[in-house]
């Protein structure tokens, strides 16, 4: 389980952009990772999207998946954590529900595959165990310069 504080040490990503509160679990052999994103009343995208019908825009749950992702490479110590993570692209995204200010976004993603610096991963966002969005995340990921 990672807390705020090693969420903080693993992910480049600051307020208002850091899209996960909390991880359950890591799961070095699977490759896999389950996260919490806490959808509060004062997210600051909710004052446009939409003022009248407030919900979470689906690219930033897309983001929160990508950034659990990571987190499960990093925090995994699957790749060195100061590694560059490149979202390469997206595949098969689909949004079932909205999601809504109180919600809590449980995120799980699974390596699917990986070549040298290119991953492929693939998983799901849920609310109250209903599925809310899915998506395959193609990333690539450089290990850190060796410069000075």
């Amino acid at each position: 389980m990672l807390g705020a504080e090693e969420i903080l040490k693993l992910l480049p990503h600051r307020f208002p952009m850091l899209l996960v509160d909390r991880v359950l679990e890591i799961d070095t052999d699977a490759i896999s990772i389950v996260a919490i994103k806490n959808v509060a009343h004062n997210e600051p995208f909710f004052t446009g999207h939409f003022p009248d019908m407030p919900i979470m825009p689906g690219v930033l749950i897309i983001e929160a998946m990508a950034q659990s992702a990571l987190l499960c490479i990093f925090g995994g110590n699957i790749v060195d954590p100061q590694s560059s993570f490149l979202f390469a692209g997206i595949e098969e995204a689909k949004f079932r529900r909205a999601v809504r200010p109180g919600d809590q976004l449980r995120i799980e993603m699974q390596s699917l595959r990986r070549r040298n610096t290119y991953w492929k991963i693939g998983g799901a966002a849920f609310v109250d165990g209903e599925t809310v969005a899915e998506a395959v995340i193609t990333a690539i990921v450089t290990p850190p310069s060796n410069e000075s």
